[in-house]
């Protein structure tokens, strides 16, 4: 017998097939073990367990999944999901861990115990980088043709634009557009509950 897609292993873990959970955890834990490991650094593999981060991609992705958040395309895989909530978890951690160790002398201003420029600097190319992450995972969840719009909008071009050069109407445009938008609001409230648990 061949191995099940990705595809249909998703879609039996929606009707509550745990073994479809199982395949896929055991498809991908190792390589996503391996990333951990290789993305956390020397100076956080004491601190950080790569267990610990594949545990909570796959939290994340199943409670995702079984809102029917995520759709693999025939012949693709998972491992690109997986990829961005696996960096996504590993920069999360090391930005805790990190602050846990850093001298107060280096995230106070010096007569008013404001932020000094390079930490904001660095807040806000953390905070970036974490939108970026949000975005690549949910235009996961689009269909090619509603990528397409998202990622022209997203570059500059305004809903007649798109129109046009898409071929759809302005309507269609809008609509993909604001189930962008609501999913990203979903998204981004999860990832804050998530990490208020923490």
């Amino acid at each position: 017998m061949p191995e099940p897609s990705d595809g249909s292993l998703l879609r039996r873990f929606r009707v509550g097939e745990q073994d479809a959970a199982t395949r896929l955890y055991l498809r991908y834990a190792q390589r996503l073990h391996g990333l951990a490991r290789k993305q956390s650094g020397q100076d956080l593999q004491t601190r950080l367990d790569p267990e610990d981060i594949v545990q909570s991609v796959f939290r994340t992705f199943f409670r995702r999944a079984k809102e029917g958040h995520y759709e693999v395309p025939d012949g693709e895989e998972l491992w690109k999901l997986f990829l961005v909530i696996g960096l996504h978890k590993i920069r999360d951690a090391a930005v805790y861990h990190r602050a846990a160790r850093r001298d107060v002398s280096r995230t106070t201003g010096m007569a008013d115990g404001g932020t000094s420029g390079h930490d904001r600097a660095s807040t806000n190319a953390e905070a970036e980088a974490t939108l970026r992450m949000v975005i690549d995972d949910i235009l996961l969840q689009l269909s090619a043709s509603q990528r397409d719009i998202v990622v022209r909008r997203l570059q500059g071009s305004q809903v007649s634009e798109i129109a046009d050069e898409t071929k759809r109407s302005r309507r269609t445009v809008e609509r993909t557009l604001q189930k962008f938008r609501d999913l990203l609001r979903t998204q981004i409230g999860a990832e804050a509950m998530e990490e208020e648990s923490l």
